[in-house]
């Protein structure tokens, strides 16, 4: 299932400028693809709008070569699982209850689970690694564990496409790789992965393709060489990088600079 813009153009009310400034991109079925930039560079308001939560003031939206609008919620809930940077959480309920959520677009509200509902449950909390948090309440959780139950509640409903805003947020190395991989090993089963993330070198390592975005507009596009630019990152980040070729995995990866502003002369140690 792919996702497509053309010349998406979103702006928010009272704003001044445009959230998504003629942002046009085409994911490929079954691809990994990273959407990058800046904080306010528009990543999380180009997925809100690919879900139809936000209405572009022109432009189109696509999903599984129909039109966002055109999409039903149910239809559209049982074919992309979405992953939110935020969520409230207000009434306690366990674990694996929270998790067969991802189960309602395909049962509804009133019927009850059958043993594929029961059995995707089962696989996606093992995929995130938190079948030992099944019976824990939602709410006493850690943020780098609410974070896997998230993650493990869109598997469950087994849909064609994820749709991730910083899914490995408060991850630590262990878990933050295990997503990626995760992530990874979807996307060469023939799922589509659409993946918001500021982990430049992760997403360098994992992804097919990359969309970098800059004040709302699409500042570069594609595999990772074309894109990991020291130019192009330095414009757009205003920081100095240096990209270098990792040895151990052959992928370029971004390294921080120290800022040229900061030594000013005489501020050295003493001769």
């Amino acid at each position: 299932m792919n996702f497509q813009t053309r010349d998406l153009v979103v702006r928010y009310r009272r704003a001044r400028g445009r959230a998504l400034d003629g942002v046009t991109m085409e994911v490929p079925d079954g691809a990994l693809y990273a959407v990058l930039g800046p904080n306010g560079s528009g990543k999380s308001t180009l997925m809100r709008a690919l879900l139809g939560v936000i209405r572009p003031e022109t432009g189109t939206a696509s999903v599984g070569g129909q039109e966002m609008k055109n999409w039903t919620r149910k239809a559209l809930a049982q074919a992309v699982g979405a992953v939110p940077q935020h969520e409230q959480l207000a009434v306690p309920i366990s674990v694996r209850d929270f998790v067969a959520m991802g189960r309602y677009p395909h049962l509804g509200l009133l019927k009850p689970e059958g043993e594929s509902d029961r059995a995707a449950i089962r696989n996606a909390l093992t995929r995130c690694d938190a079948s030992d948090l099944a019976d824990r309440d939602v709410t006493a959780l850690s943020g780098g564990e609410l974070q896997r139950v998230r993650i493990a509640r869109a598997l469950a409903q087994e849909p064609s496409a994820l749709v991730l805003d910083e899914p490995t947020a408060s991850l630590d190395i262990r878990h933050e790789m295990s997503i990626f991989h995760l992530l990874r090993a979807s996307a060469d089963r023939g799922m589509t992965v659409l993946l918001i993330t500021h982990h430049l070198n992760l997403a360098a390592r994992f992804a097919d393709r990359l969309l970098l975005l800059n004040g709302g507009r699409v500042e570069a596009e594609g595999e990772v060489g074309k894109v990991f630019q020291e130019e192009i990152l330095e414009r757009v980040y205003r920081w100095p990088l240096a990209v270098r070729e990792d040895p151990l995995t052959g992928v370029p990866q971004v390294t921080p600079l120290e800022d040229p502003s900061s030594h000013r002369e005489g501020s050295g140690p003493e001769a």
